[in-house]
């Protein structure tokens, strides 16, 4: 009996170690700042982010000019390029660095110093070089792609929210008529 007691402490001992052991490996000790900062310097963080807000910005000015040619067909091509150069003095001011400031501490947050070590090491290999390399390419394609799914999406919404504002509109011109359902 003493040696089955035995062998069952000694088999809940290895499990609670085995469990405890994992445990400090997932939680790790927490990334410091300067980790997360070599990590965005690897992944050259503010040249990928302003290179995928440019990608993102010409889907937004073409999705932007069929919508404003849609809604006011007498638009000149003068007056597209004054609200083009409208997004791009507002892109200029984007305050960049500081929004990358301000996701060190979500990355500390949810990132260990093994997390972070590992991630550089990937970036910093030919092919985490090659993936940082394409990534504009990728999202600009990406967004070329779901363009037209967008679109048609935008649009459905735009048609619900009329409808729900003329409904809304003619309730309240009309009290006493009771809503068709």
């Amino acid at each position: 009996m003493r040696k089955y007691l035995a062998s069952g402490i000694f088999v809940l001992l290895l499990a609670s170690a085995s469990v405890w052991a994992q445990s400090s490996i997932t939680a790790g000790e927490p990334a410091t700042r300067e980790d997360v900062t070599r990590l965005f310097g690897v992944m050259k963080s503010h040249d990928q982010v302003r290179a995928m807000m440019d990608s993102v910005l010409k889907q937004q000015r073409i999705m932007m000019r069929d919508v404003i040619k849609k809604q006011y067909p007498d638009t000149s091509e003068e007056e597209l390029r004054h609200l083009d150069s409208v997004m791009d003095d507002f892109v200029a001011d984007f305050p960049l660095d500081s929004m990358i400031d301000d996701m060190i501490p979500v990355y500390q947050r949810h990132l260990s110093k093994s997390d972070v070590a590992a991630m550089s090491t990937f970036y910093s290999s030919p092919t985490g070089q090659k993936l940082l390399r394409e990534m504009p390419a990728i999202v600009a394609d990406s967004m070329q792609a779901m363009t037209p799914r967008l679109q048609m999406i935008m649009e459905k919404m735009r048609e619900r929210v009329q409808r729900a504002a003329r409904d809304e509109h003619e309730k309240k011109a009309n009290p006493t008529q009771k809503p068709m359902s």
